[in-house]
């Protein structure tokens, strides 16, 4: 009975640790402010827009990101060449320390796909970052109508 009581104290105490470590690694020196997704009906691709801001030290650099609404979730960025728009997948972003970055029409942005379950403006969508040193940031993103321009309408 004693050696059954010790292996499940130390099964307890393995479980704190990697929950300690879980959320360290759960936790990166950012946060993320007015973040939203424009709407588009018939399960069309949508933007996901927000600052990215690294409170930190060092440079953060954006490596994904996912959301248990969408297929997918990829970081693109919009660029206008000799009056042509494109858009072109990028591999990652980087914030630099004590600086921000902003997810905005026109620029980069998150390119969700395929929709899990119908989504309509008011609703949240749950998005994560996650950050080449392992960390993630999880974030709800508003959802706002078409002809939204941001969180401020």
């Amino acid at each position: 009975m004693t050696a059954l009581r010790q292996l499940a104290r130390t099964l307890a105490c393995t479980g704190l640790i990697a929950a300690s470590a879980a959320a360290t690694a759960a936790t990166p020196d950012a946060h993320v402010e007015h973040a939203w997704i424009r709407w588009l009906p018939a399960n069309l691709p949508v933007a996901g827009y927000a600052t990215i801001v690294n409170d930190g030290d060092g440079t953060l650099r954006l490596a994904s990101a996912s959301s248990p609404d969408y297929t997918s979730v990829m970081l693109h960025r919009s660029r206008l060449a000799q009056s042509d728009s494109t858009m072109v997948m990028v591999e990652h972003l980087d914030i630099p320390a004590h600086a921000n970055v902003k997810l905005a029409p026109g620029g980069y942005h998150l390119m969700l796909t395929h929709a899990r379950r119908p989504i309509r403006p008011g609703d949240k969508v749950p998005i994560t970052l996650s950050f080449a040193d392992g960390t993630t940031l999880q974030v709800d993103f508003s959802v706002l109508p078409a002809n939204s321009s941001g969180p401020a309408d």
